[in-house]
């Protein structure tokens, strides 16, 4: 006896419905927004945080870039820098896998590198520095896993996603929108 597996690729109504939610919903939610916008109200200040942005990233390999804003986006439940990272991270060839396992990357180390690890943990107690600062073990492994200037890269990308998650909280950035464009 063979079995035969077929996928029905045709799509329903119902699924088509579903599948323009999301894009409905972010555009109600966009439009209902009342809050500032940050670039058009403090315009010196936030070009001074893209600048800032962009040093930090200079050297540093934009796969951990990617890893480093989105476990930093999970801790400070930031949806709008999730998305976009998240969906930054894909176009740059990041695996599903590894995207689906930053927040519990401690439970599956064996899809992160050694420097991806040490780099993760730094932002976890960068991120949560009112928890207890940075203990010296999580800051000696970043040390013996970057020199000195990635170090103070890695650092300074640190700060620069905690500074951006909060600008999107408190402005109520739109997860699913990318005022980048």
């Amino acid at each position: 006896m063979t079995t035969t597996n077929t996928i029905d690729t045709r799509t329903t109504e119902t699924e088509t419905e579903t599948q323009s939610l999301p894009t409905a919903a972010i555009a109600a939610a966009e439009a209902g927004r009342s809050r500032l916008d940050l670039a058009k109200s403090a315009r010196k200040a936030f070009r001074a945080l893209v600048g800032f942005d962009a040093a930090a990233r200079e050297g540093l390999d934009p796969a951990l870039v990617e890893l480093i804003q989105i476990r930093a986006s999970h801790l400070n439940h930031c949806a709008y820098c999730l998305h976009m990272h998240t969906n930054d991270a894909r176009k740059a060839g990041e695996s599903e896998d590894r995207l689906h396992l930053v927040a519990v990357w401690r439970e599956a180390r064996h899809f992160f590198t050694e420097k991806e690890q040490a780099a993760l943990a730094l932002t976890e107690a960068v991120t949560l520095v009112a928890d207890g600062g940075v203990p010296d073990d999580v800051y000696a492994e970043a040390a013996a896993r970057f020199d000195e200037a990635e170090l103070a890269q890695v650092l300074a990308l640190i700060c620069t996603i905690n500074t951006w998650n909060r600008v999107a909280i408190a402005t109520a950035k739109v997860a699913g929108t990318d005022e980048r464009r």
